[in-house]
């Protein structure tokens, strides 16, 4: 198990370069960058990320700042809005930001700087990636890591309550229950909690904005915990809809194909008593996929599934972020948190896999490999 684990650790390396390189290539490749977004800002055109989901934005962003093309020094040229602009002034830009580099050049001294965990500053926040990604990650994994405790600890009981009870009005009813759930869009959700419960046109029983109240930090400990909790009630249960139902389905399906099996008849016809039978045998074998799976799921919904639940709680995490850095071409805060976070999600993997062993120590990699 330790080769397998040391052989996967090193596949880490080349997959990881490969992910860089395609995403760095598509990016490269993309129309707009730092520069255009200066000159966005020079000429007072550029507009918020924000304003883009909030629909105040009349078009995009690059199609009303980059009108134009600059018919003197090829410098300037490249760069759609630029006219009246110093070209020696587009040359010290091109400078700072690393962009009179050949591509190849800039790829690989991003990477070495990454191999010693160095991302750089951002372009346009002046802060170090790392502090920003820092500052966010308080909302992102409170998000990922309630949502993805609540979505196990409620979809797995169900799951197999469902398995024993298959064709039952319980597994009719709570079906349809669902089926409902996993229909209706997480974001959609979230907007019928707020009209219902943070003061839309019923209750106003919950906050609707932001992580904590103004004066969290006033307030004594049990005080804060619970004000924590109360804020992130509603952006939890609307991220929890999707991931319950489809991991309750999941976790169903394997009981029963489990079930049907012979030795679970073989241990019910030794005399086993059914609870024996289910949780010393079936649970085994049927919770292998969906246990391991625990790492991935967290990691999906720690930095893939927030973006819209972020802004409409206004919640300030690593999914709005994200999306600002790849609408204003803030580079380094681009491929700085992808880098580490895929860095992150391959690890995740690997430990996913050695929780299937965890869970069932009769799995062995290396016999499988040979």
């Amino acid at each position: 198990m330790l080769a397998y684990a040391l052989r996967r650790l090193l596949l880490i390396i080349p997959t990881l370069f490969g992910i860089m390189v395609v995403n760095f290539v598509i990016v490269q490749l993309a129309p707009g960058g730092p520069i255009e977004q200066i000159i966005a800002q020079l000429q007072g055109t550029a507009v918020d990320a924000t304003a883009r989901i909030g629909g105040s934005a009349t078009g995009d962003l690059q199609g009303r700042a980059l009108q134009g093309q600059f018919a003197g020094d090829s410098t300037v040229s490249r760069y759609r809005g630029a006219r009246g602009l110093d070209p020696q002034f587009i040359k010290q830009l091109e400078q700072e930001f690393g962009f009179d580099k050949p591509l190849p050049e800039r790829f690989l001294l991003m990477m070495s700087h990454y191999l010693a965990f160095d991302f750089g500053k951002s372009y346009f926040r002046d802060q170090r990636v790392v502090d920003l990604v820092l500052a966010k990650l308080p909302v992102s994994i409170s998000l990922g890591l309630w949502t993805t405790l609540l979505i196990y600890l409620v979809s797995i009981p169900l799951g197999i309550r469902k398995a024993i009870l298959d064709g039952s009005r319980f597994d009719v009813w709570t079906s349809a229950v669902v089926i409902v759930g996993y229909a209706i869009p997480g974001f959609l959700f979230a907007v019928l909690l707020i009209v219902l419960f943070a003061g839309g046109s019923y209750f106003s029983w919950f906050p609707l904005r932001g992580l904590v109240s103004d004066d969290w930090a006033t307030l004594p400990w049990w005080q804060q915990g619970l004000d924590y909790l109360w804020h992130l009630a509603l952006p939890v249960t609307a991220l929890l809809v999707g991931g319950f139902a489809s991991l309750t389905m999941l976790t169903k399906n394997s009981f029963l194909e489990e079930i049907n099996k012979q030795y679970v008849i073989t241990a019910r016809a030794k005399g086993l008593t059914e609870r024996r039978v289910l949780y010393g045998h079936v649970f085994r074998n049927a919770m292998l996929i969906v246990i391991a799976g625990f790492p991935a799921a967290f990691i999906h919904l720690l930095f893939t599934s927030n973006l819209l639940i972020e802004v409409i709680f206004s919640l300030d995490g690593l999914g709005l972020q994200g999306y600002e850095a790849a609408i204003t071409r803030d580079y380094p805060l681009m491929f700085g948190t992808l880098y580490f976070f895929t860095l992150l999600g391959l690890v995740m993997n690997l430990i996913g896999d050695l929780m299937y062993v965890a869970v069932d120590p009769r799995i062995d990699f290396e016999a499988r490999r040979s």
